[in-house]
């Protein structure tokens, strides 16, 4: 079917209970408002309506330099580098609703002012967000053929590109049958290059092997963004040995509970940084 509706969309994620408890609940009441960005919502929860209206300058109260992360979990990384880089501004896309909540609880604990939080599915809520032509789209053929081409009509389209885009340890989706649901992919290539500035950086990590060897194949695949780190880090165990491609840790990039779980469980982490080039597709 050529026009699905939201709901029939592949998701990246699997959502585990919302319950909060009263701790949560009554921070949410209070310092909510500060930090969450309230848009209307789609066919489902994790869906905003394609009418939304975002304003990222609005949003923060400044014209800033952008970072976006995609499922920051507990807000560890967010809040660190939005700590660090008060100059920034740093908008999450959290899915799970303990999770925003668990990010406003850390924001509100380290006393950071520059963090902006959206509760929706990335991969649908950005080209949204970012005016792209993929807003509202769910078919994967569709989304790659709109690419990362800005939308001029969109009431978002004038949002100003990001800087940087972290997809750090997303959910690997382990089972063969299930690796189409992995938000790396090709269709979504477009939709990150959209929403990132010339020069802007795309940096992931992740502690499954296959998934890295993915993560590398399509970024350099894509049509968008240059690796400077071709032939590098080359990985024993991947089934292109010597071919590399893996950039070094981001010094930026702190140990999150995801790594330290990864570690404990022998696996090898890897990262990836590609940037967005403007050489016409």
């Amino acid at each position: 079917m050529a026009d699905r509706p939201d709901f029939a969309r592949i998701k990246s994620f699997t959502l585990r209970g919302s319950r909060l408890g009263d701790k949560y609940e009554e921070l949410l009441a209070q310092r909510g408002p500060e930090f969450v960005i309230d848009l209307p919502t789609g066919h489902d929860a994790t869906a905003i309506a394609t009418s939304a209206r975002f304003d990222v300058n609005e949003a923060f109260g400044r014209e800033a330099p952008l970072a976006v992360e995609i499922g920051p979990g507990s807000g560890e990384q967010l809040v660190s580098y939005a700590s660090d880089h008060p100059d920034w501004n740093v908008l999450a896309l959290e899915a799970w609703h303990p999770g925003v909540a668990r990010c406003v609880a850390r924001a509100v604990r380290h006393g950071v002012t520059n963090v902006r939080v959206i509760e929706a599915d990335a991969a649908q809520a950005l080209p949204i967000l970012f005016g792209l032509e993929s807003a509202g789209l769910n078919v994967p053929e569709q989304i790659m053929a709109a690419g990362d081409r800005v939308d001029r009509a969109h009431q978002n389209a004038g949002n100003p590109r990001a800087q940087m885009l972290w997809t750090f340890f997303p959910d690997p989706w382990r089972k063969a049958r299930h690796r189409k649901r992995r938000i790396v992919s090709e269709s979504f290539t477009g939709i990150a290059a959209g929403l990132l500035a010339t020069g802007g950086a795309w940096r992931l990590a992740t502690d499954w092997d296959d998934y890295a060897w993915q993560m590398r194949d399509t970024v350099e695949a894509a049509q968008y963004f240059d690796n400077p780190h071709v032939g590098q880090l080359p990985d024993p165990n991947d089934p292109e040995p010597e071919r590399g491609g893996y950039a070094p840790r981001w010094e930026e990039r702190i140990m999150t509970r995801f790594e330290e779980r990864g570690i404990e469980a022998g696996r090898t982490i890897h990262d990836i940084e590609v940037i967005r080039h403007g050489r016409s597709s």
